[in-house]
């Protein structure tokens, strides 16, 4: 989807009237705005396909409540939770994307996590079509990718080079 970026993620509906909470994008501030025309990825059997946002509530930093036109009951919003929004590149607000920060320079330092201990040596800060990953080189062998949520990262130590995570369980096992 050449000219469509990812901006948001519905993490749940939250009241009778369609409301669903949405979280803005990895590594943007949050863009969602009343007029807004977005795509919903994957498209849900028996849900809206594209989305015209018509009222934004803040709610948190990168968190909002968000109304559409399309969405005005609670089994509505239900089949859309978990869905990602795409909006056209040249619909995003060019402060936005200004404001985005850049994937971090962390190739060559060491990924150690609470459970498992050292993971192993990142390789490669990639962004993807739902969020940037770390590529991890594995002590043991092979690689591992590790998604770049603010939800995994526990600290970051610019001196030492080392990013502790707490990743969940068995995602080092994929």
């Amino acid at each position: 989807m050449r000219g469509w970026m990812s901006i948001a993620y519905l993490a749940k509906p939250k009241n009778l009237n369609g409301g669903l909470v949405a979280r803005g994008a990895s590594g943007l501030p949050f863009a969602l705005h009343p007029g807004l025309t977005l795509a919903v990825v994957p498209p849900q059997l028996d849900a809206p396909r594209t989305l015209t946002v018509s009222e934004v509530t803040e709610r948190a930093e990168n968190e909002a409540l968000v109304f559409f036109d399309e969405v005005s009951d609670l089994s509505s919003a239900e089949l859309l939770a978990g869905c990602e929004l795409l909006a056209r590149e040249e619909d995003i607000d060019a402060s936005v994307l200004e404001e985005a920060e850049a994937l971090p320079a962390w190739e060559g330092w060491s990924v150690h996590d609470e459970c498992a201990g050292y993971v192993g040596e990142v390789v490669e800060v990639a962004e993807r079509a739902t969020q940037p990953l770390l590529t991890v080189r594995r002590a043991e062998g092979g690689e591992a990718l590790i998604p770049l949520v603010d939800e995994f990262i526990v600290e970051v130590d610019e001196d030492g080079r080392r990013i502790d995570v707490s990743l969940p369980a068995g995602l080092l096992d994929l």
